[in-house]
């Protein structure tokens, strides 16, 4: 069976009722199930999630902060997003790494970032003495929402002067290389994609990702005592109207030492059989309180 039949049979399944829902399907499939009158499209998480393109810190060429500043410059979300998602009812350009759209949401300090801009990235990495050590990017190829991620990083990080060494793997060897802190070159990495659930990501406690305690960060293991103490301010902070200028004044900081870059955000909707009903809203799914006729 070719790729493309694999692809289309659980949607195939769900029109014949050999399956009742599937939880996310491939984008490219959303048009053919809206149009089957055996199904319906739900959108279970209306807030959606965040691409997000995450570095190593322990190594070069992302253990200096200028340099990881200099690829956030490189790159512009929308063509991640139109090679992942295509359909733009299905994915927002959102600079703003709290979610747009919510309390936190905000683009403050990223006015010259996450434009694109070449030409500005080539010259930043010009002026932090970048030595052409490769960027060894792990690239996943059997989630699709996330496997067009890496030749789009590949070509704007190449347009602004990095030497990329992109390496394709499936999503578990991803995950088991991504905890190991050997250099690029020995079996490590460099940098990688994730994505985040919105629910996750709304405030600079919660956003994993912004954790910058040093060993005590998740994957990545970024480094930076003025960031963890706005996320420490944030937390012991009462009133939502100054935990906003905190988030803000960290959000800038972040810009100028990124612990990762924010790509967009996405929205996947499930797809069910039309005589499925009581699908919850909710940042995950869930099941309870579905009904069969």
């Amino acid at each position: 069976m070719d790729l493309d039949s694999r692809r289309a049979d659980p949607g195939r399944r769900l029109g014949n009722g050999e399956i009742d829902i599937i939880q996310a399907p491939p984008h490219d499939l959303l048009p053919i199930l809206s149009q089957d009158r055996n199904a319906k499209l739900f959108d279970s998480n209306p807030l959606g999630s965040q691409y997000e393109f995450r570095f190593n810190t322990l190594f070069k060429p992302f253990d200096d902060p200028r340099i990881r500043h200099a690829a956030m410059v490189a790159f512009g979300q929308e063509e991640f997003l139109k090679a992942t998602i295509g359909d733009p009812k299905y994915y927002k350009v959102c600079k703003a790494p709290f979610i747009c759209g919510t309390p936190l949401g905000s683009d403050e300090g990223m006015k010259d970032v996450l434009n694109q801009d070449a030409v500005r990235a080539r010259e930043l990495l010009r002026q932090a003495g970048y030595d052409g050590t490769p960027v060894v990017l792990m690239q996943a190829t059997d989630v699709a929402a996330m496997t067009n991620l890496g030749p789009v990083a590949k070509a704007q990080l190449e347009a602004a002067g990095f030497k990329v060494d992109m390496q394709s793997m499936d999503w578990q060897t991803l995950v088991v290389r991504r905890a190991k802190k050997d250099p690029p070159d020995k079996g490590g990495w460099s940098a990688l994609f994730t994505y985040s659930g919105a629910a996750d990501i709304l405030n600079p406690v919660s956003a994993n990702l912004f954790n910058a305690s040093c060993d005590k960060a998740t994957y990545g293991w970024p480094c930076d005592a003025e960031i963890e103490k706005l996320r420490d301010a944030f937390a012991r902070e009462t009133d939502p109207a100054k935990q906003k200028q905190i988030a803000m004044e960290l959000q800038k900081r972040w810009v100028e030492a990124p612990t990762f870059v924010d790509l967009g955000q996405l929205y996947q909707p499930s797809a069910l059989r039309t005589n499925i009903d009581g699908m919850l809203a909710a940042p995950a799914t869930v099941f309870w309180n579905i009904t069969k006729k």
